[in-house]
């Protein structure tokens, strides 16, 4: 079996896959739709990895009964505990894409992109929160990540509904007088916000409070004290993820990465990334706070090339090349 990786990087919102070559040649990418087994479930969301799995594979020029990968490297949403990489990896494995697989949280993609080695920690927001963190000596610690039951603050839908909950209690005399208030009015194109708590009530419009989300951002960054509360808290708490896995670790005095990602991190021109830098040195001086520069699939990738032995060229040659992944359907 040639030695091509299958990487992917499935998030909430959206699927990434790469077929890298042994040498880091980049021989197909193709995006879907998200397809987190804890959202879609566990075959509708195999189903998706396999449709993008075999447009990956024709892309590449390979025949429908040539194998698809040596190994297939994929770090996903949902893939929290162990329980849950087991069932994807079962499920994966069942596909025959490769002769090996290996399942993880996303996360790990996230630091092994942002990182030359896979060592540090990283803190991903998008559509909600996590964190995960690997010590030179292989030790990692990370958390559930399941919400609010496994002890959650953060993420693109967290903050959006705060921005909603802020904005009914300036407007109904609970809180304190907001912009939020003009903004999130607008934003549903009603006269009052009640008005648009009925619509919402009854269903007539959807909440989607990940669309509120960069709104709040919006609305600190012209200097409102209220939104600004919420920008501060989710500041805390990235801080406290990574100080909790670099204590754990003992790293908090060594010159690990810190990497950051996630859309809502991305998103916001360095206004979180900064405040988190300058706290997080309060307790990790040595620490090295930066913002990914590829996406997650390319640490996906590497994984899997570090699985197979490549050479350190291979790194470099994935990084340099890689281009915007294309979309495509997914059945």
């Amino acid at each position: 079996m040639t030695d091509r990786v299958l990487a992917i990087d499935g998030g909430n919102s959206k699927t990434a896959m790469a077929l890298v070559d042994v040498d880091g040649r980049v021989l197909a990418q193709v995006r879907g739709p998200g397809a987190s087994p804890q959202q879609v479930g566990l075959q509708r969301s195999v189903d998706v990895f396999e449709g993008l799995a075999r447009e990956a594979a024709r892309r590449a020029g390979l025949g429908a009964d040539e194998p698809i990968a040596a190994h297939t490297a994929a770090y996903l949403a949902g893939a929290d505990l162990p329980k849950e990489e087991d069932d994807l990896r079962s499920a994966i494995e069942a596909r025959g894409w490769s002769g090996t697989t290996v399942v993880g949280n996303d996360t790990f993609a996230l630091l092994r992109a942002g990182t030359a080695d896979g060592i540090g920690v990283a803190v991903v927001c998008g559509a909600g929160i996590n964190c995960v963190a690997v010590a030179p000596d292989g030790r990692t610690h990370r958390f559930p990540a399941l919400g609010r039951i496994s002890g959650d603050w953060g993420g693109g839908g967290h903050i959006g509904s705060e921005a909603l909950w802020l904005a009914v209690r300036a407007e109904d005399g609970r809180g304190e007088p907001t912009a939020l208030l003009d903004a999130v009015i607008a934003h549903y194109g009603t006269a009052t916000l009640a008005e648009a708590v009925e619509l919402l009530h009854f269903e007539e419009v959807e909440f989607d409070p990940h669309a509120l989300c960069p709104l709040l951002f919006q609305v600190a960054a012209a200097g409102d004290a209220v939104a600004r509360t919420v920008v501060d808290r989710l500041v805390e708490e990235i801080v406290l993820l990574a100080r909790v896995s670099l204590s754990r670790l003992a790293l908090l005095a060594e010159p690990v990465d810190v990497v950051l990602g996630g859309g809502v991190l991305t998103g916001t021109s360095g206004v979180v990334v900064d405040a988190v830098d300058v706290r997080l040195r309060a307790y990790a001086p040595a620490a090295r706070v930066r913002v990914v520069d590829v996406p997650p699939v390319v640490g996906a990738a590497l994984l899997g090339l570090d699985a197979l032995g490549a050479s350190p060229g291979a790194e470099l040659r994935l990084r340099t090349a890689y281009e915007t992944p294309v979309e495509v359907a997914a059945g």
